[in-house]
């Protein structure tokens, strides 16, 4: 058995904490406080018993939360959604990225019966047809498999920023995901573009090849186009839908109790 897997195992085999919302308004506080991100994440390790996920895009705030991961030596679960429609550059950034970080990254598909359910009801391309259809294939190839890979964890990491969009703009350090039944964190919360650009910069992070041609938010092939120069960040994702609140249901939290700082 590997030291990672050890470590993994170890962490699994923690009881998990159990964690008020005066325990998490706490922590969202402690987090405000820390000047880098390793210390941020060294903090949530040290204070959340059990299991962490880190769920990982492989976009810019991701690739330098998993930098602070490495740098921090914490005991997190690394995993990526396989949709089935990544560009090829996403998925040749994760053997970059373990290699470079020396970190292994869980790679998570759909179930391949609810792929096909959904394919043969909406055809291959029908996410463009409705807002809904669109919504049922982010559900079956994005949510449903981090349902399932977040089982049984205490927190779950996200790369979630305030200044990405709008509809971004109150996320906190720490939350209560009642739906998830669990603590969703959320290190650079309060990070801008300039600030995450010059991390990533400075510590040499790899990154998706798209970036660099015009992609600043990179999802699913079909549904991911390059900006037009002055557009929103996030003007490239699913563009053909009303700009405000496109979201793929992976950070939709009607019952969110927020402990911002």
């Amino acid at each position: 058995m590997t030291q990672q897997a050890k470590s993994q195992q170890s962490g699994a085999q923690r009881a998990v904490a159990p964690q008020s919302p005066g325990d998490v308004s706490v922590l969202a506080e402690q987090l405000a406080t820390l000047a880098t991100l390793d210390q941020r994440i060294a903090l949530l390790r040290a204070t959340v018993g059990g299991r962490i996920a880190f769920s990982t895009s492989l976009g810019l705030e991701d690739q330098a939360i998993l930098h602070g991961i490495a740098a921090s030596g914490a005991d997190i679960d690394v995993f990526t959604l396989d949709t089935g429609r990544h560009f090829p550059e996403t998925l040749d950034l994760i053997a970059v990225s373990e290699q470079r970080f020396g970190l292994k990254i869980r790679v998570v598909a759909p179930e391949a019966a609810d792929v096909e359910r959904l394919v043969a009801r909406d055809g291959i391309n029908g996410f463009r047809s409705t807002i809904a259809a669109r919504v049922a294939c982010c559900e079956v190839r994005k949510v449903r498999p981090l349902h399932r890979a977040l089982d049984g964890a205490a927190a779950w990491i996200t790369g979630l920023r305030r200044a990405q969009s709008a509809g971004r703009a109150d996320v906190p350090f720490a939350e209560t995901d009642r739906a998830m039944g669990l603590i969703k964190l959320n290190p650079i919360a309060d990070w801008t573009l300039a600030i995450l650009e010059t991390y990533v910069a400075s510590n040499d992070v790899p990154v998706n090849a798209l970036h660099a041609r015009g992609f600043p938010s990179i999802g699913c092939q079909p549904c991911t186009r390059a900006i037009r120069p002055g557009e929103d960040i996030r003007a490239g994702r699913w563009w053909w839908e009303n700009e405000d609140g496109k979201e793929c249901g992976l950070h939709n939290n009607p019952n969110r109790k927020v402990a911002r700082a």
